[in-house]
Protein backbone atom coordinates (compact mmCIF):
# COMPACT_ATOMS: atom_id res chain seq x y z
CA UNK A 1 0.00 0.00 0.00
CA UNK A 2 1.15 3.98 -0.60
CA UNK A 3 1.40 6.42 1.84
CA UNK A 4 -1.48 7.12 3.50
CA UNK A 5 -3.34 9.96 2.16
CA UNK A 6 -3.89 13.91 3.30
CA UNK A 7 -0.94 13.90 5.27
CA UNK A 8 0.11 17.24 6.31
CA UNK A 9 3.21 18.44 4.63
CA UNK A 10 6.60 18.00 6.96
CA UNK A 11 7.14 21.15 9.12
CA UNK A 12 9.69 23.00 7.56
CA UNK A 13 11.25 26.48 6.38
CA UNK A 14 9.47 25.83 2.68
CA UNK A 15 6.18 24.34 3.78
CA UNK A 16 5.79 28.14 5.56
CA UNK A 17 7.44 30.29 2.88
CA UNK A 18 6.24 28.37 -0.54
CA UNK A 19 4.00 30.01 -3.37
CA UNK A 20 0.73 28.87 -3.29
CA UNK A 21 -0.24 25.10 -4.66
CA UNK A 22 -1.83 24.79 -7.83
CA UNK A 23 -4.99 23.24 -7.61
CA UNK A 24 -4.41 19.17 -7.77
CA UNK A 25 -7.93 17.35 -6.68
CA UNK A 26 -7.96 14.08 -5.86
CA UNK A 27 -9.08 11.75 -9.14
CA UNK A 28 -12.75 10.98 -9.18
CA UNK A 29 -13.81 8.86 -12.11
CA UNK A 30 -11.94 6.52 -14.72
CA UNK A 31 -9.12 7.77 -17.59
CA UNK A 32 -7.53 6.47 -20.41
CA UNK A 33 -4.36 8.19 -21.25
CA UNK A 34 -1.30 7.68 -23.23
CA UNK A 35 1.12 7.71 -20.03
CA UNK A 36 -0.18 7.44 -16.18
CA UNK A 37 3.08 8.54 -14.09
CA UNK A 38 3.16 7.25 -10.12
CA UNK A 39 4.94 10.13 -8.32
CA UNK A 40 4.80 13.79 -8.61
CA UNK A 41 8.16 14.79 -7.59
CA UNK A 42 10.63 16.45 -9.49
CA UNK A 43 11.04 13.26 -11.97
CA UNK A 44 7.47 12.61 -12.19
CA UNK A 45 6.36 16.40 -12.76
CA UNK A 46 9.05 17.23 -15.41
CA UNK A 47 8.57 14.04 -17.02
CA UNK A 48 4.93 15.25 -17.31
CA UNK A 49 5.75 18.56 -18.45
CA UNK A 50 7.92 17.24 -21.54
CA UNK A 51 5.42 14.80 -22.68
CA UNK A 52 2.84 17.18 -22.54
CA UNK A 53 4.69 20.25 -24.28
CA UNK A 54 5.12 17.14 -27.18
CA UNK A 55 1.15 16.50 -27.34
CA UNK A 56 1.28 13.51 -25.25
CA UNK A 57 -1.55 13.13 -23.05
CA UNK A 58 -0.01 12.48 -19.54
CA UNK A 59 -1.54 12.02 -15.89
CA UNK A 60 0.38 11.99 -12.72
CA UNK A 61 -1.10 10.44 -9.48
CA UNK A 62 0.15 11.27 -5.80
CA UNK A 63 -0.21 10.03 -3.04
CA UNK A 64 0.02 12.96 -0.79
CA UNK A 65 0.91 16.08 -3.08
CA UNK A 66 3.20 17.45 -5.36
CA UNK A 67 6.52 18.26 -4.03
CA UNK A 68 5.90 16.38 -0.69
CA UNK A 69 8.38 13.82 0.25
CA UNK A 70 12.03 14.69 -0.65
CA UNK A 71 11.56 17.19 -3.51
CA UNK A 72 9.86 19.75 -1.57
CA UNK A 73 12.00 19.27 1.52
CA UNK A 74 15.67 18.79 0.16
CA UNK A 75 18.66 21.09 0.70
CA UNK A 76 17.33 23.47 -2.48
CA UNK A 77 20.90 22.69 -4.06
CA UNK A 78 21.12 22.68 -7.48
CA UNK A 79 24.21 20.52 -7.72
CA UNK A 80 25.99 19.30 -11.34
CA UNK A 81 27.40 15.59 -11.57
CA UNK A 82 27.06 12.27 -10.32
CA UNK A 83 28.13 10.80 -7.25
CA UNK A 84 31.30 9.04 -9.37
CA UNK A 85 34.03 10.79 -10.75
CA UNK A 86 34.29 11.23 -14.92
CA UNK A 87 36.80 8.60 -15.22
CA UNK A 88 35.28 6.03 -12.78
CA UNK A 89 31.39 6.40 -14.85
CA UNK A 90 33.79 6.38 -18.22
CA UNK A 91 35.68 3.13 -16.29
CA UNK A 92 32.07 1.69 -15.30
CA UNK A 93 29.85 2.22 -18.34
CA UNK A 94 32.37 2.64 -21.36
CA UNK A 95 33.68 5.45 -23.27
CA UNK A 96 31.14 6.00 -25.63
CA UNK A 97 27.99 5.84 -22.88
CA UNK A 98 30.29 7.16 -19.79
CA UNK A 99 31.02 10.03 -21.92
CA UNK A 100 27.17 10.90 -22.47
CA UNK A 101 26.13 10.07 -18.84
CA UNK A 102 29.11 12.95 -17.97
CA UNK A 103 28.16 15.21 -20.67
CA UNK A 104 24.22 14.80 -19.58
CA UNK A 105 24.55 14.57 -15.54
CA UNK A 106 27.12 17.94 -15.35
CA UNK A 107 24.80 19.54 -18.00
CA UNK A 108 21.61 18.76 -15.03
CA UNK A 109 21.72 22.42 -13.57
CA UNK A 110 21.80 24.54 -16.84
CA UNK A 111 18.94 22.32 -18.10
CA UNK A 112 17.10 23.19 -14.62
CA UNK A 113 17.96 26.78 -14.42
CA UNK A 114 16.58 27.24 -18.04
CA UNK A 115 13.59 25.04 -17.97
CA UNK A 116 12.57 27.86 -14.27
CA UNK A 117 13.42 30.28 -16.74
CA UNK A 118 11.29 29.55 -19.89
CA UNK A 119 8.43 28.83 -17.49
CA UNK A 120 8.92 31.92 -15.21
CA UNK A 121 8.61 30.18 -12.43
CA UNK A 122 9.31 31.48 -9.08
CA UNK A 123 11.44 29.38 -6.54
CA UNK A 124 13.86 32.23 -5.47
CA UNK A 125 16.63 29.96 -7.79
CA UNK A 126 20.52 31.50 -8.20
CA UNK A 127 22.88 30.23 -10.04
CA UNK A 128 26.13 31.35 -7.65
CA UNK A 129 27.94 28.10 -7.73
CA UNK A 130 28.57 24.63 -6.21
CA UNK A 131 31.25 24.11 -3.82
CA UNK A 132 32.31 20.46 -3.47
CA UNK A 133 34.59 21.02 0.02
CA UNK A 134 37.50 19.34 1.69
CA UNK A 135 38.16 19.22 5.62
CA UNK A 136 41.23 16.78 5.88
CA UNK A 137 43.58 15.34 3.42
CA UNK A 138 41.82 12.28 2.21
CA UNK A 139 38.91 14.51 0.85
CA UNK A 140 41.21 17.36 -0.65
CA UNK A 141 43.03 14.58 -2.46
CA UNK A 142 39.89 12.93 -3.73
CA UNK A 143 38.69 16.57 -4.70
CA UNK A 144 41.97 17.85 -6.42
CA UNK A 145 41.11 14.41 -8.46
CA UNK A 146 37.73 15.62 -9.41
CA UNK A 147 38.87 19.07 -10.14
CA UNK A 148 41.61 17.62 -12.87
CA UNK A 149 39.12 15.15 -14.60
CA UNK A 150 36.57 18.12 -14.70
CA UNK A 151 39.18 20.80 -15.98
CA UNK A 152 40.12 17.83 -18.56
CA UNK A 153 37.19 17.81 -20.38
CA UNK A 154 36.70 21.50 -20.22
CA UNK A 155 34.40 21.91 -17.52
CA UNK A 156 33.72 25.49 -15.60
CA UNK A 157 35.36 24.23 -12.49
CA UNK A 158 38.07 26.07 -10.27
CA UNK A 159 40.36 24.77 -7.24
CA UNK A 160 40.52 27.02 -4.33
CA UNK A 161 42.92 26.80 -1.49
CA UNK A 162 42.16 27.42 2.03
CA UNK A 163 42.65 30.93 2.47
CA UNK A 164 40.27 31.68 -0.98
CA UNK A 165 37.84 29.33 1.18
CA UNK A 166 37.80 31.05 4.48
CA UNK A 167 36.95 34.27 2.31
CA UNK A 168 34.37 32.37 0.73
CA UNK A 169 32.94 30.51 3.39
CA UNK A 170 34.03 32.30 6.94
CA UNK A 171 35.47 29.51 8.19
CA UNK A 172 38.97 28.21 8.11
CA UNK A 173 37.63 24.81 8.21
CA UNK A 174 38.28 23.99 4.81
CA UNK A 175 41.44 22.68 3.05
CA UNK A 176 40.06 23.04 -0.37
CA UNK A 177 37.15 23.32 -2.57
CA UNK A 178 36.19 23.09 -5.95
CA UNK A 179 34.01 25.19 -7.24
CA UNK A 180 31.82 24.81 -10.02
CA UNK A 181 29.78 27.45 -11.18
CA UNK A 182 26.79 26.00 -12.86
CA UNK A 183 25.70 25.00 -9.51
CA UNK A 184 23.11 26.96 -7.10
CA UNK A 185 19.86 26.93 -5.02
CA UNK A 186 16.73 27.55 -5.25
CA UNK A 187 13.43 26.78 -3.25
CA UNK A 188 12.27 23.27 -3.81
CA UNK A 189 8.45 23.18 -2.45
CA UNK A 190 7.81 26.65 -4.85
CA UNK A 191 9.53 24.76 -7.45
CA UNK A 192 7.86 21.54 -7.38
CA UNK A 193 4.54 23.92 -7.49
CA UNK A 194 6.05 25.57 -10.26
CA UNK A 195 6.83 23.03 -12.49
CA UNK A 196 2.98 21.01 -11.77
CA UNK A 197 1.16 24.82 -12.45
CA UNK A 198 3.68 24.53 -15.58
CA UNK A 199 2.47 20.62 -16.72
CA UNK A 200 -0.83 21.40 -16.33
CA UNK A 201 -0.80 24.65 -18.17
CA UNK A 202 1.21 22.63 -20.95
CA UNK A 203 -2.27 20.30 -21.04
CA UNK A 204 -0.93 17.28 -18.20
CA UNK A 205 -3.15 16.46 -15.68
CA UNK A 206 -1.70 16.13 -11.91
CA UNK A 207 -4.22 14.54 -9.39
CA UNK A 208 -3.35 14.96 -5.01
CA UNK A 209 -4.46 12.80 -2.98
CA UNK A 210 -4.51 9.72 -5.37
CA UNK A 211 -2.22 6.56 -4.21
CA UNK A 212 -1.90 3.92 -6.44
CA UNK A 213 -3.53 1.01 -5.11
CA UNK A 214 -2.27 -1.81 -7.48
CA UNK A 215 -0.69 -1.71 -10.88
CA UNK A 216 -1.43 -4.73 -13.44
CA UNK A 217 -1.64 -5.72 -17.35
CA UNK A 218 -4.64 -5.19 -19.12
CA UNK A 219 -4.40 -5.90 -22.64
CA UNK A 220 -1.39 -4.27 -24.10
CA UNK A 221 -1.52 -1.91 -21.77
CA UNK A 222 -1.85 -0.96 -17.87
CA UNK A 223 -4.33 -0.34 -15.46
CA UNK A 224 -3.57 1.75 -11.95
CA UNK A 225 -6.00 1.55 -9.53
CA UNK A 226 -7.24 4.00 -6.93
CA UNK A 227 -9.17 4.95 -5.20
CA UNK A 228 -12.41 6.75 -6.87
CA UNK A 229 -10.99 5.75 -10.24
CA UNK A 230 -8.89 3.20 -12.68
CA UNK A 231 -6.60 4.99 -14.68
CA UNK A 232 -6.04 2.80 -18.03
CA UNK A 233 -2.15 3.71 -19.82
CA UNK A 234 -0.50 2.66 -23.19
CA UNK A 235 2.52 3.60 -20.70
CA UNK A 236 3.44 3.63 -17.05
CA UNK A 237 6.06 5.51 -15.60
CA UNK A 238 6.98 5.07 -12.16
CA UNK A 239 9.05 7.84 -10.03
CA UNK A 240 8.65 7.08 -6.68
CA UNK A 241 12.19 7.62 -5.63
CA UNK A 242 12.53 7.43 -1.12
CA UNK A 243 8.44 6.20 -0.91
CA UNK A 244 8.49 2.95 -3.26
CA UNK A 245 6.56 0.67 -1.91
CA UNK A 246 5.24 -2.71 -3.54
CA UNK A 247 3.38 -1.58 -6.60
CA UNK A 248 6.36 -3.36 -8.91
CA UNK A 249 7.53 -6.83 -7.22
CA UNK A 250 11.17 -6.33 -5.83
CA UNK A 251 11.51 -2.57 -6.92
CA UNK A 252 11.01 -1.60 -2.91
CA UNK A 253 14.44 -3.90 -2.30
CA UNK A 254 16.55 -2.36 -5.07
CA UNK A 255 17.08 0.87 -2.52
CA UNK A 256 17.99 2.14 0.78
CA UNK A 257 15.46 4.79 1.71
CA UNK A 258 17.50 7.38 3.71
CA UNK A 259 16.20 10.11 5.78
CA UNK A 260 18.13 13.47 5.40
CA UNK A 261 17.24 16.22 7.65
CA UNK A 262 17.93 20.19 7.65
CA UNK A 263 17.66 22.64 10.08
CA UNK A 264 17.11 26.93 9.64
CA UNK A 265 17.77 29.40 11.27
CA UNK A 266 15.67 32.74 11.89
CA UNK A 267 17.00 35.74 8.68
CA UNK A 268 20.78 36.88 10.33
CA UNK A 269 21.84 40.05 10.35
CA UNK A 270 23.19 41.23 7.40
CA UNK A 271 26.89 41.91 8.70
CA UNK A 272 26.72 38.02 10.16
CA UNK A 273 25.07 36.63 6.77
CA UNK A 274 27.57 38.59 4.57
CA UNK A 275 30.45 36.49 6.85
CA UNK A 276 29.22 33.49 5.37
CA UNK A 277 29.41 32.75 1.86
CA UNK A 278 29.13 36.59 0.32
CA UNK A 279 29.05 35.39 -2.80
CA UNK A 280 26.20 32.81 -2.34
CA UNK A 281 27.38 29.35 -3.54
CA UNK A 282 26.10 26.30 -1.86
CA UNK A 283 28.72 24.10 0.29
CA UNK A 284 28.25 20.16 0.53
CA UNK A 285 30.93 18.71 2.45
CA UNK A 286 33.60 15.62 0.72
CA UNK A 287 33.06 13.12 3.40
CA UNK A 288 31.63 9.86 4.75
CA UNK A 289 28.69 11.69 5.73
CA UNK A 290 27.78 14.64 3.89
CA UNK A 291 26.88 18.11 5.63
CA UNK A 292 25.78 20.72 3.22
CA UNK A 293 24.38 24.04 3.62
CA UNK A 294 23.06 27.68 2.10
CA UNK A 295 22.22 31.13 2.59
CA UNK A 296 19.18 31.44 1.30
CA UNK A 297 17.68 35.26 -0.20
CA UNK A 298 16.04 35.94 3.12
CA UNK A 299 19.67 35.73 5.04
CA UNK A 300 18.40 31.99 6.64
CA UNK A 301 21.21 29.56 6.89
CA UNK A 302 20.35 26.04 6.34
CA UNK A 303 22.09 23.19 7.68
CA UNK A 304 21.88 19.70 6.43
CA UNK A 305 22.82 15.99 7.13
CA UNK A 306 22.02 12.93 7.74
CA UNK A 307 19.73 12.98 10.93
CA UNK A 308 17.86 10.18 12.77
CA UNK A 309 15.97 7.57 10.50
CA UNK A 310 12.82 8.62 11.52
CA UNK A 311 10.39 11.79 10.88
CA UNK A 312 11.48 14.96 12.58
CA UNK A 313 9.72 18.00 13.72
CA UNK A 314 12.22 20.55 15.61
CA UNK A 315 15.78 21.88 15.40
CA UNK A 316 16.61 19.91 18.43
CA UNK A 317 16.16 16.55 16.33
CA UNK A 318 19.11 17.93 15.11
CA UNK A 319 20.96 19.49 17.57
CA UNK A 320 24.70 17.82 16.35
CA UNK A 321 24.13 20.61 13.45
CA UNK A 322 23.29 23.49 15.21
CA UNK A 323 26.58 22.55 17.22
CA UNK A 324 28.38 21.88 13.74
CA UNK A 325 27.43 25.34 12.34
CA UNK A 326 28.44 27.13 15.76
CA UNK A 327 31.74 25.70 15.34
CA UNK A 328 31.91 26.78 11.96
CA UNK A 329 31.06 30.38 13.08
CA UNK A 330 31.17 30.93 16.27
CA UNK A 331 28.83 34.33 15.86
CA UNK A 332 25.56 32.23 15.72
CA UNK A 333 25.69 31.16 19.00
CA UNK A 334 22.27 32.51 20.47
CA UNK A 335 20.66 32.57 17.61
CA UNK A 336 17.78 31.73 17.30
CA UNK A 337 16.75 28.30 15.15
CA UNK A 338 12.94 28.26 13.64
CA UNK A 339 12.36 24.93 11.74
CA UNK A 340 14.08 21.43 11.97
CA UNK A 341 12.32 18.78 9.45
CA UNK A 342 13.86 16.10 6.97
CA UNK A 343 12.43 13.53 4.37
CA UNK A 344 13.60 10.50 2.54
CA UNK A 345 15.27 9.75 -0.76
CA UNK A 346 16.71 6.76 -2.23
CA UNK A 347 20.30 5.40 -1.97
CA UNK A 348 20.96 2.68 -4.32
CA UNK A 349 24.15 0.45 -4.19
CA UNK A 350 26.05 1.56 -6.57
CA UNK A 351 25.22 5.10 -6.57
CA UNK A 352 23.95 5.69 -9.79
CA UNK A 353 20.61 6.79 -10.44
CA UNK A 354 18.49 3.71 -11.51
CA UNK A 355 16.19 3.04 -14.77
CA UNK A 356 14.62 -0.14 -15.72
CA UNK A 357 12.26 -1.43 -17.68
CA UNK A 358 11.11 -4.68 -16.58
CA UNK A 359 7.99 -4.91 -18.46
CA UNK A 360 7.00 -3.85 -21.76
CA UNK A 361 5.78 -0.05 -21.77
CA UNK A 362 6.21 0.20 -18.26
CA UNK A 363 9.82 2.59 -17.36
CA UNK A 364 11.13 3.36 -13.25
CA UNK A 365 13.43 5.83 -12.05
CA UNK A 366 14.86 6.56 -8.51
CA UNK A 367 17.84 7.01 -6.99
CA UNK A 368 19.33 10.39 -7.05
CA UNK A 369 21.28 9.73 -4.27
CA UNK A 370 20.72 13.39 -2.74
CA UNK A 371 21.43 14.79 -6.24
CA UNK A 372 17.88 15.21 -6.77
CA UNK A 373 17.03 18.56 -8.03
CA UNK A 374 18.82 18.99 -11.57
CA UNK A 375 19.28 15.49 -11.69
CA UNK A 376 15.38 14.68 -12.24
CA UNK A 377 14.46 17.91 -13.80
CA UNK A 378 16.47 16.82 -16.67
CA UNK A 379 15.75 12.94 -16.49
CA UNK A 380 12.58 14.56 -16.95
CA UNK A 381 13.25 15.05 -20.60
CA UNK A 382 15.30 11.91 -21.32
CA UNK A 383 12.41 9.93 -19.74
CA UNK A 384 9.81 11.46 -21.87
CA UNK A 385 12.22 10.86 -25.10
CA UNK A 386 12.01 6.73 -24.06
CA UNK A 387 8.43 6.72 -23.22
CA UNK A 388 7.32 8.68 -26.80
CA UNK A 389 10.20 6.52 -28.72
CA UNK A 390 10.26 3.32 -26.82
CA UNK A 391 13.08 0.91 -26.38
CA UNK A 392 14.87 2.21 -29.62
CA UNK A 393 14.83 5.72 -27.98
CA UNK A 394 18.44 6.20 -26.90
CA UNK A 395 18.70 8.16 -23.30
CA UNK A 396 22.37 9.15 -21.92
CA UNK A 397 21.59 7.00 -18.83
CA UNK A 398 21.92 2.98 -18.63
CA UNK A 399 18.73 0.68 -18.46
CA UNK A 400 19.41 -1.54 -15.81
CA UNK A 401 17.47 -5.02 -14.32
CA UNK A 402 16.20 -4.44 -10.85
CA UNK A 403 18.60 -6.04 -8.52
CA UNK A 404 16.92 -6.64 -5.17
CA UNK A 405 19.34 -6.46 -1.77
CA UNK A 406 20.32 -9.14 0.55
CA UNK A 407 19.04 -8.64 3.53
CA UNK A 408 17.16 -5.20 2.85
CA UNK A 409 14.35 -5.87 5.57
CA UNK A 410 17.84 -4.80 8.04
CA UNK A 411 18.21 -1.23 6.62
CA UNK A 412 17.54 0.53 9.14
CA UNK A 413 20.09 -0.98 11.09
CA UNK A 414 22.06 -0.97 8.31
CA UNK A 415 22.34 3.00 7.62
CA UNK A 416 22.04 3.89 11.33
CA UNK A 417 25.96 2.15 11.67
CA UNK A 418 27.03 3.17 8.37
CA UNK A 419 26.24 6.75 9.43
CA UNK A 420 28.43 5.92 12.73
CA UNK A 421 31.16 4.72 10.96
CA UNK A 422 31.47 7.32 9.01
CA UNK A 423 31.74 9.66 11.25
CA UNK A 424 34.48 8.08 12.91
CA UNK A 425 36.25 7.51 9.74
CA UNK A 426 35.61 11.42 8.66
CA UNK A 427 36.99 12.40 12.34
CA UNK A 428 40.18 10.53 11.84
CA UNK A 429 40.62 11.51 8.52
CA UNK A 430 40.39 8.12 6.40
Amino acid sequence: MNTPVSLPLPPSLYADTAVAPTPTPPLDGDRSVAVAIIGSGFTGLSTALHLAEQGVNALVLEAQQPGWGASGNNGGQVNPGLKHDPDQIEADFGAELGRRMIDFAYGTTNYTFELIRRYQIPCEARQNGTLRAAYNEASAAAIENTAKQCIRRGMPVTLLNREQMREMTGTDRYLCAMLDNRGGDLHPLSYARGLARAAIAAGAEVHGETPALSLSREGAGWRVDTPRGIVRAEKVLLATNGFTDDLWPALRRSIVPVFSSITATAPLPDDVAREIMPTRPVLYESGHITVYYRIDQHNRLLMGGRGPMRWISKPADVAYLIRYAERLWPRLKGVIWTHGWNSRLAITPDHYPHVHEPAENLLISLGCNGRGVALSTAMGGQLARRLIGGRTAEIDMPVTAIKPMALHAFWPLGVTAAVLAGRVRDRLGL
